[in-house]
């Protein structure tokens, strides 16, 4: 599998770029496909043309403040790297951005809106008074998981590139050890390894590293909501609450929020100097 994050001119958006089919797929919520066990984008109509866990490279782009950036890679899916989305961060950092003379458009959040599965929800609202984080999204999750190595945990980010880095980046994906062998069985998580996730006993962690963070979990969960909701299409200003929410909930409520013009308006110039662009840089996995 071979990956390069490309520049973009201003204002065509994300974009993956399939070079093995010579097809491209806007990054977009509108083209979400599939969220089993990750978020897949396809062409309408053509699912055969797809990218899959695209979640993590999105969170990293959106906390840099990229907004036009052409994705290629050679097969159907992103490499998972060590299941967080801290080696995007650190090729995008290393290959440095570049700053658009332009406006930025953002969508701002006017009126709540909320979808919901059984007792999982997720809600965007307006702000209320005062500031917000730098990149105008303040996030509130919780979740409760049966084994007693998650338990029921809360978090609570104001989302800044710094507080991104330091309080979410790092935090890998997980699954269930009872439920390994049944995704392999689905053709699912062939991949997967105690390199790529943590993996979760009844009671315990099983990888002998252990936790980043005891609530590691949850700030995962956290980062995959930031790479669900950089699926807007423009950086979103307002607050994130959500309990128990996943991939498909999280989609299911950026496609809520565009289903009503009264719930948010596009403005320009939200951050000023934001760089929008990204020098070509090749990881080869």
């Amino acid at each position: 599998m071979r990956l390069r994050l490309v520049p973009a001119a201003s204002g065509s958006g994300i974009v993956f770029h399939r070079t093995d089919l010579d097809r491209k797929i806007p990054a977009r919520y509108d083209h979400v496909s599939d969220t089993r066990l990750c978020t897949v984008v396809s062409l309408p109509g053509q699912p055969e043309i797809s990218v899959g866990t695209i979640e993590h490279l999105m969170a990293a782009l959106w906390a840099s403040r990229i907004d036009d950036l052409t994705i290629e890679l050679n097969g159907p899916e992103l490499p998972i790297l060590d299941g967080s989305a801290s080696p995007y961060l650190f090729l995008i950092q290393s290959a440095g951005i570049v700053e658009h003379g332009g406006d930025r458009r953002y969508i701002e959040i006017l009126r709540s809106v909320r979808v919901e599965s059984g007792d999982a929800f997720a809600e965007l609202r307006p702000h209320g008074a005062g500031a917000y984080g730098a990149l105008g999204l303040d996030l509130s999750l919780a979740i409760d998981f049966a084994s007693s190595a998650i338990g029921r945990q809360a978090l609570s980010v104001s989302l800044t590139p710094e507080s991104f880095a330091t309080d979410l980046a790092p935090a890998r994906t997980f699954t269930m050890a009872g439920e390994i062998e049944a995704l392999r069985k689905a053709g699912l998580a062939k991949g997967g390894s105690l390199a790529n996730a943590i993996v979760v006993g009844d009671t315990k962690v099983i990888n002998p590293e252990g936790l980043r963070w005891q609530d590691e979990f949850v700030r995962h969960k956290l980062l995959d909501v930031v790479g669900d909701l950089a699926l807007a299409g423009a950086p979103l200003v307002g607050r994130f609450i959500g309990n128990r929410t996943g991939h498909a909930l999280n989609n299911k409520l950026l496609r809520a929020l565009f289903a009503d013009a009264s719930h948010y308006r596009i403005n320009g110039s939200a951050f000023a100097g934001s760089p929008l662009q990204l020098p070509a840089v090749a990881a080869p996995v």
